[in-house]
């Protein structure tokens, strides 16, 4: 009995540190688009945004909910690959009208975009769904600039 609970731990043991190998050699050389973002983008009802991309794939979209005078927008999640020598993403916002406290729609941002250094430039397309799930906007065509925030 002794053996085999030895034998299990050493497997234990074996199998755990190749998974933390994994994980910290992808930190010390993540994707390029890994961090956080100031993000124009011109044709928004407003301008400017962050943007958080996560290691694993997912990432974050915030701008000020007073930003828009008709809609208050949650932040947008979603998600991202590589493309090439590009980045490929989604991320979907849910947007409420201000006087009535309502459902307006679901909006869903597609973007693909070029990292050099510290900056990014692409071109995004947003469609917004009803509550039934039926476009009601779009698709609009959009414009990103990011700029890396760096300590």
């Amino acid at each position: 009995m002794q053996r085999s609970l030895t034998a299990l731990s050493v497997l234990a043991l074996i199998l755990g540190s190749a998974g933390c190998d994994r994980i910290s050699s992808n930190k010390d050389n993540p994707p390029a688009v890994v961090g956080a973002w100031f993000v124009k983008i011109p044709e928004a009802p407003f301008q400017h945004h962050m943007f958080v991309f996560n290691s694993d794939g997912t990432m974050q979209q915030a701008n000020p909910d007073a930003g828009d005078p008709n809609t208050s927008d949650s932040n947008g999640m979603g998600a991202w690959v590589p493309d090439g020598d590009k980045i490929k993403g989604k991320f979907v916002e849910i947007t409420a009208d201000r006087t009535t406290h309502k459902f307006v729609n679901r909006g869903e941002i597609s973007f693909l975009v070029k990292i050099t250094g510290n900056v990014f430039e692409g071109t995004a397309s947003a469609t917004f769904y009803d509550a039934e799930g039926q476009r009601s906007r779009g698709p609009l065509a959009a414009t990103l600039e990011g700029h890396r925030v760096v300590p």
